[in-house]
C-alpha cells in the first residue's frame, strides 16, 4: 500500500499571507488540523491548528477586543508556520510515512509531485489504514497468540484454519516478548470461537485472548 492510495485530497492548502484568524477559521469550516502552505504552486510551510491557537492572544490578555482582532489581523500565517516541512511522494510506502510521523512527533505530511502539493496524509487517515488491517468493522473471531520466531510458524496457522474452512479477514505481526518470538493477531470467519481455539491451539506458544 501507498501514501498516493490513501492520501487526503484535494488537500486544502493556505496562503502565508492569509491572517491567522482566517486561516483558523477555515481550519474550522473544513475540519481539518493543518494544512499546507502554498506561494506560487510551491510549498513553503506547513501549519497546524496548534500553531494557530498558541499564537492568539491570551484570555488574560489586559488589551480589549478591538485591541486584539486589530493585532491578530496583521499577524500573517507566515510568522507562525513551520518552514522546514518533512514531505512524501505518492510512491512512499505507507508504513515508511508511519514511520516518518512517529519518529519526529508530527501529525500529517504533504505529498509532493514534481515539488506540487497533490495531498497530505494524516493520522486520521493511518488509523483507517490500522483500522482495515485489524479487521476492525468486520465481525469474526478474533485471536492474540504468541508464535515461536522461525520459519513456517505463520503456515501452520493458516493451514489449521484452512482445514476447519475457515476464512481470514485479517492477519498481523507484532514484536513479541523477546526476540524468540512473535504476537499475531488475526480474525477469522466462518468458523466458532470453540472451532478456531481448537485448530491454533496445537499450533501456537500460547493463546493470549480469543473473542467473537
Amino acid at each position: 500500500m501507498l501514501v498516493g492510495e490513501r492520501m487526503s485530497k484535494p488537500v486544502i492548502t493556505i496562503s502565508p499571507n492569509m491572517p491567522i484568524t482566517e486561516a483558523l477559521n477555515l481550519m474550522k469550516k473544513e475540519r481539518i488540523r493543518r494544512a499546507p502552505i502554498v506561494k506560487d504552486g510551491k510549498l513553503v510551510g506547513i501549519v497546524s491548528d496548534k500553531d494557530l491557537l498558541n499564537a492568539s492572544p491570551s484570555p488574560v490578555t489586559t488589551l480589549s477586543i478591538w485591541e486584539m482582532n486589530y493585532l491578530l489581523s496583521k499577524v500573517t500565517v507566515s510568522e507562525v508556520m513551520t518552514s522546514n516541512v518533512m514531505t512524501v511522494s505518492e510512491d512512499t510506502p505507507i508504513e515508511q510515512a508511519a514511520r516518518i510521523m512517529a519518529d519526529n512527533k508530527i501529525g500529517g505530511l504533504p505529498v509532493l509531485r514534481d515539488a506540487h502539493v497533490v495531498g497530505i496524509i494524516t493520522e486520521t487517515d493511518l488509523f483507517k489504514v490500522f483500522l482495515e488491517l485489524l479487521g476492525a468493522r468486520e465481525a469474526g473471531v478474533r485471536v492474540t497468540a504468541l508464535v515461536e520466531d522461525k520459519l513456517g510458524e505463520l503456515a501452520l496457522i493458516t493451514e489449521a484454519i484452512a482445514a476447519k474452512k475457515g476464512n481470514f479477514i485479517s492477519f498481523g505481526q507484532f514484536t513479541g516478548e523477546n526476540s524468540t518470538n512473535k504476537i499475531v493477531t488475526f480474525k477469522v470467519k466462518g468458523l466458532t470461537m470453540e472451532e478456531v481455539k481448537a485448530a491454533i491451539t496445537p499450533v501456537v506458544k500460547e493463546i493470549q485472548d480469543i473473542r467473537s
